[in-house]
């Protein structure tokens, strides 16, 4: 039976409450119609809190106090309760398998260095380093900065971020980072200073791309001794500097410790960055999708699958005018048929349908712009109506002082995908790489990586109506991610075969799995050789 209460209508704003209860006990009762009440609540609920702050002229600032910024959430922009918790419970089974993560065998963070390990010695000379990339391929590059400022004794100057990549954003690291915290975590490891000395500024460096992914002896015997001729040594781009594997223990270490405690974010974003895990929460419990269907992914891998003919020609051209894409001629049907493509949004649908999820799941999407807005959306919206992302959890004043940046924006999203109870990447990019590996390391949290290879063939035949969705699809997509949701396992090593660069490019990244380097058994030795890599 319907939950029921007794409603006094008293104007327009308990007609919205009464209807808007309405439309939650139909959600509670499992009826057909849950998915549809869901999205019209939300709807309902967010455009009256729309219209009652712009008749109030009400703001959101995050300098409030605590507890009037929680009473503002609650009374305006917070996000319904499909139903009480206890109808919202599947069977314990049911829930155990869709929200528990996999057993992380007692691993835990273990970055102490070695007692050979002293600080820093006599500083030979100044590094100054110019990122490259995206957010995350960002963090990569600077941990990787540290440790070679390490091996190389030199002091690491504030690493200046990519100002010239697809997103031309502006900011500095400060703005990004906690640059405080930063300086002051790594001070038994790397002497860090914020800028040159002035008489340095206009002096001779020596500028260098150094090799990629290289060991210690490489900087040892080419790099050091460029401290004869010069006391500025410039790193031209900063990714994929440092090999993965076979590095000092130390070293390694030290990578992590860069990477995952004093790559800290600026004091605001993490403020707000809490702020929407708090309201993502408000919904119980829920997965962060890392949407990757972007125009720039899009471009960048060929792949236009489910596009139209306009849109796969902008893509194309924007593959072309790219100079530094080298790829500009990609067989969009090979690239997907061989899991090179993020999924498409429809797809990604299917997948959480056949994973068990019910439509009532709370899907937070961490993505930028997605390429074709809402047209895109559709499918994936009418399987998941509590569809969120940070635009709708935050308000236009709360995003204001990050909403032109790309980076600070990303590292939002970042927030909320690596406190979230499930996190989905539609693609493994740098930034699904850096959540992932950072989930290893609070705990081996539940983190499903699709198989996009053997799932496009199974989408495949639903389309063509070789197989319909249901039991049967869901019971092969369950076995197929069975060993996918982030349990513990040794880093994967280079594919068999692989020469040159491509070895390397083929192995594990080190920061997406952290494993045996910086992850141990207590009362056990560091490497486990009871793991299995798969």
């Amino acid at each position: 039976m319907p939950l029921r209460r007794k409603v006094r209508p008293a104007g327009a704003a308990a007609r919205r409450a009464a209807m808007r209860w309405w439309l939650l006990s139909l959600a509670a009762t499992g009826a057909a119609v849950t998915a549809a009440a869901a999205l019209l609540a939300v709807a309902l609920h967010l455009s009256g809190s729309a219209a009652a702050s712009a008749s109030s002229g009400a703001h959101y600032r995050l300098s409030q106090p605590r507890e009037a910024e929680e009473l503002r959430w609650e009374q305006e922009v917070a996000p319904p309760q499909l139903a009480s918790p206890q109808s919202r419970k599947l069977d314990g089974a049911a829930e155990k398998s869709l929200w528990l993560p996999a057993p992380s065998r007692r691993f835990a963070p273990c970055l102490a260095p070695s007692p050979e390990y002293k600080g820093p010695v006599a500083s030979r000379g100044y590094l100054l380093v110019h990122t490259n990339g995206g957010l995350n391929q960002m963090r990569a590059g600077i941990s990787d900065m540290v440790a070679v400022a390490r091996i190389l004794n030199a002091t690491l100057i504030i690493p200046e971020l990519d100002k010239k990549s697809f997103w031309h954003d502006r900011s500095n690291f400060s703005d990004v980072f906690d640059e405080e915290h930063f300086i002051n975590s790594l001070a038994s490891d790397v002497k860090i200073e914020r800028k040159l000395p002035k008489e340095l500024v206009k002096a001779p460096k020596s500028v260098r791309y150094f090799k990629s992914w290289s060991g210690v002896d490489y900087y040892q015997d080419e790099i050091s001794p460029l401290w004869d001729h010069r006391q500025v040594i410039r790193a031209a781009k900063s990714d994929s500097r440092l090999a993965n594997n076979y590095l000092p223990i130390d070293i390694q270490k030290l990578r992590c410790r860069a990477f995952f405690q004093a790559l800290r974010f600026a004091p605001p974003i993490e403020a707000l960055g809490k702020l929407l895990v708090e309201r993502m929460r408000s919904f119980g419990p829920y997965i962060a999708l890392h949407l990757r269907y972007e125009k720039d992914m899009l471009a960048f891998s060929g792949c236009t699958y489910g596009l139209s003919q306009t849109e796969s020609e902008e893509l194309a051209m924007i593959r072309e005018n790219t100079t530094h894409w080298k790829v500009k001629d990609i067989d969009p049907l090979e690239q997907r048929s061989h899991g090179y493509c993020p999924l498409t949004p429809k797809e990604v649908g299917m997948f959480l349908s056949a994973l068990g999820y019910p439509s009532s799941t709370p899907v937070y999407i961490a993505a930028g712009e997605i390429y074709g807005g809402e047209s895109h959306m559709v499918d994936l919206q009418s399987r998941f109506p509590i569809l969120m992302n940070k635009e709708k959890l935050a308000s236009a004043e709360e995003l204001r002082p990050f909403s032109q940046y790309a980076a600070q924006m990303a590292a939002l999203d970042y927030i909320v995908s690596v406190e979230s109870d499930v996190f989905i990447p539609s693609y493994s990019g740098n930034m699904a790489r850096a959540v992932a590996g950072h989930r290893r390391f609070l705990g081996h949290r539940k983190t499903i990586s699709p198989d996009r290879k053997a799932l496009v063939r199974l989408f495949d035949k639903v389309n063509s109506g070789l197989l319909r969705e249901g039991k049967r699809l869901s019971e092969r997509i369950l076995d197929i991610h069975r060993k996918r949701q982030g349990s513990p396992r040794k880093r994967k090593g280079p594919v068999s075969g692989t020469k040159g660069k491509d070895r390397f490019r083929s192995e594990e990244a080190f920061y997406e799995n952290p494993l045996p380097d910086c992850l141990c058994q207590p009362g056990s030795p560091d490497s486990d050789d009871t793991l299995v890599s798969i």
